[in-house]
């Protein structure tokens, strides 16, 4: 089990209370497959909810000290029937994230000759983040993201 201090274990609390629930814990418990998920999401998140469907307490509180034994999570909150566990993410898909660039990417786009008895024509275009092609060919941009009026203050 990963032992964090209690600054740690706030900071995570504030991080994961806009969190939705990633694994649903069902009737039949804790299985080997619902604890394959719930290793996969640690991998993939770091920092999860677990939503637990049964009514009693004691089962739940079991449940979530073996969840962090065997996965080698930390508990960082049990609040009602909703479990937040955290595990740093492995080292492998960080490397993997760096290798893709800062957010350039190369796309071939192929447009057929108006004609359509000429050869097509190739070209290659370098995306930014933000950039898409459209099924037409086109380059566009993703629109900005709406804020709210309410939130001006």
């Amino acid at each position: 089990m990963l032992k964090l201090t209690p600054a740690e274990r706030s900071a995570l609390r504030s991080e994961a209370h806009a969190l939705n629930p990633v694994v649903i814990v069902g009737d039949a418990g804790l299985t080997p497959a619902v604890l394959k998920e719930i290793d996969g999401s640690l991998n993939a998140h770091g920092l999860i909810k677990v939503r637990v469907a049964g009514d009693d307490r004691d089962a739940r509180i079991e449940m979530y000290g073996t969840i962090c034994e065997q996965l080698g999570a930390a508990p960082i909150q049990h609040i009602g029937k909703l479990l937040v566990l955290y595990r740093p993410k492995k080292e492998a898909q960080k490397e993997r994230s760096e290798k893709r660039g800062k957010g350039l990417r190369e796309v071939t786009i192929v447009k057929p000759s108006p004609s359509g008895t000429k050869r097509p024509t190739v070209t290659k275009v370098v995306l930014k983040g933000n950039e898409r092609v459209t099924a037409g060919g086109l380059i566009k941009r993703a629109k900005p993201r709406q804020t709210s009026s309410k939130k001006s203050t």
